[in-house]
């Protein structure tokens, strides 16, 4: 579920093929750690999701409040729930400034996507676990036919 109470859909395909071949855990990094639905929509203002780890950017909801420390909460929350389950690959929604794998807004809440990843995307690449968005799903069947 998005920000704004709205999904983001897979193709029906792509959902059959995940289930056929995962056990899928589901997560909002964001609601875990205790943002409401619906909420102000927010973006990473000065870099991208690692460098809201390393804390030289931030996350900003449009509506001047700071969210950061719920973003790396959400995060952390998402990163020990794939540890717990021992997963490997998680599909994240892309441009989310928590969950983009290869786009996000660049913080200028004017629609403008950028290359770089979400706060969650990048501490689980950091943790070997492997990003795809709901857009390249043909990419990880791809990885395991390798």
């Amino acid at each position: 579920m998005r920000y704004n109470g709205s999904c983001l859909s897979i193709s029906e395909s792509d959902l059959k093929w995940l289930n056929a071949n995962f056990e899928l855990v589901a997560i909002c990094p964001e609601v875990s750690s205790g943002l409401t639905t619906p909420r102000a929509p927010a973006e990473i203002i000065g870099g991208e999701g690692v460098d809201v780890i390393g804390g030289s950017a931030s996350v900003v909801g449009n509506d001047g409040i700071d969210v950061t420390n719920q973003f790396l909460v959400g995060a952390r929350n998402a990163l020990e729930i794939c540890q717990q389950q021992n997963v490997k690959y998680a599909i994240l929604a892309e441009a989310s400034p928590s969950c983009g794998s290869s786009k996000i807004y660049d913080g200028s809440f004017q629609g403008v996507k950028v290359d770089g990843s979400g706060v969650t995307a990048a501490l689980l690449e950091a943790n070997e676990i492997r990003v795809f968005s709901q857009h390249s799903i043909s990419k990880l069947r791809e990885t395991l036919q390798k």
